[in-house]
């Protein structure tokens, strides 16, 4: 019965088991053999099983001995768990971590501090959701998502704090058999008005703010690496972060376009980890947004 069941009687199963014999768990857990003994009788007579064959010279396991041995391991580390989550609350840690990511965040940087944050706070839970452009701020307001790795387009809103991490160039790119690739010189809007510019967009309010449209014929997507696809399959144009292209630069599956009069800044997206103004994080929500600072290196908004 289950509701006779102590983790007391759990954590002397399992020491006998891992020290093989009733003296030898008696030893370690300070206390009398006949203790030792009371314990796994009372345990035997509530749930109604042998698990000890008691036979021979020392006690064994049983068969079904062995399978609950395996089972109150099981219950005795899903009971810490418990112990250390309850305390990190207590000293001011979120119960779980929910980050909103936005497509043209690089990874590197994101997972060595969450390799970190992993060791600093082993017990906390971590949830990760990769959004369209948009996604992470209605995360934020919607206050399904604890912090946001973000691009923040035109302005950051009032009711978010924000802290610029890194800039992101881009990089105007056709497959090297687009007509675009063959121009020669840099490609005015009538150049660009019949082809097909691939674009990046909010999958909630299509009609949000978007970054560097100069095309006519607008195809659009909220997953970045399906752009890519596309524009490696030469179906339209479009601006990469460069660190995701570099490789089909280098082997020329992409090429580099100009376009006249571009208004794209030369360093590119400003990344931003931001939370919401009114729902400061917790201690480990903190700890992270000073580490990601500490490793994307910050940049200066002048």
């Amino acid at each position: 019965m289950i509701e006779n069941l102590t983790l007391d009687q759990l954590r002397v199963l399992v020491t006998i088991a891992d020290t093989g014999s009733f003296s030898a768990a008696g030893r370690k857990l300070y206390r009398a053999q006949s203790s030792i003994s009371q314990a796994v009788a009372g345990l035997e007579e509530v749930q109604g099983v042998l698990l000890f064959d008691r036979s021979g010279h020392r006690p064994r396991l049983t068969g079904i001995g062995r399978v609950l041995v395996d089972q109150a391991r099981r219950v005795l580390s899903t009971a810490r768990k418990f112990e250390a989550v309850a305390a990190s609350a207590r000293d001011g840690v979120e119960p779980e971590l929910t980050l909103a990511i936005d497509p043209p965040i690089p990874s590197g940087p994101l997972i060595e501090s969450i390799r970190a944050l992993n060791s600093g706070f082993p017990d906390l839970p971590v949830t990760f959701s990769t959004e369209g452009f948009g996604g992470s701020l209605r995360r934020l307001r919607s206050q399904t998502a604890d912090l946001a790795i973000c691009v923040l387009l035109p302005v950051v809103p009032d009711d978010v704090v924000a802290f610029p991490m890194m800039r992101v160039p881009l990089q105007a790119v056709v497959a090297r058999d687009h007509p675009l690739a063959a121009l020669g010189r840099p490609a005015e809007r009538d150049d660009l008005a019949p082809y097909v510019q691939l674009v990046l967009s909010d999958p909630v309010d299509p009609g949000s703010p978007n970054y560097g449209l100069a095309g006519e014929r607008l195809w659009r997507f909220v997953d970045l690496g399906r752009r890519l696809d596309f524009l490696l399959a030469g179906l339209g144009w479009c601006r990469m972060p460069l660190h995701l292209i570099e490789q089909p630069l280098a082997t020329g599956q992409l090429v580099p376009i100009e376009i006249a009069g571009d208004q794209t800044p030369a360093q590119g997206l400003t990344i931003y980890a931001a939370h919401l103004r009114q729902r400061e994080p917790g201690r480990a929500g903190r700890w992270l947004l000073a580490d990601l600072r500490t490793r994307f290196g910050g940049v200066n908004q002048e």
